[in-house]
């Protein structure tokens, strides 16, 4: 079964816009702000994949493993961060870190 690229796009379209809600309704709570950001970029990639598969190119393929090494990445050091803050002020909220701004 093949799924039409316009259902691909709709779907990536609505993972975005939810992703974008958990980042400006939760921004003070930084796991949430977190989870937001990976909900968009794996939007990001499911339009990237829908697209390759559409033009039957591979260049969305490999963009979104690059996107993918990307996220692993991001999600080790934001938790390592995250961890290290929680222990230091005994809190997820992002406005109690002002002394992180240069």
């Amino acid at each position: 079964m093949i799924v039409p690229f316009e259902h691909v796009l709709i779907l990536a379209g609505i993972l975005f816009a939810l992703g974008l809600v958990c980042v400006l309704v939760w921004r003070m709570n930084l796991i949430m702000l977190l989870i937001g950001i990976e909900v968009m970029l794996n939007a990001a990639m499911l339009a990237f994949v829908g697209g390759a598969a559409r033009w039957g190119m591979a260049d969305g393929q490999v963009f979104s493993l690059v996107i993918m090494a990307l996220t692993s990445a991001e999600v080790s050091l934001a938790l390592a961060m995250v961890v290290y803050l929680h222990r230091r002020k005994s809190t997820v909220d992002a406005d109690e870190f002002s002394e992180l701004k240069g």
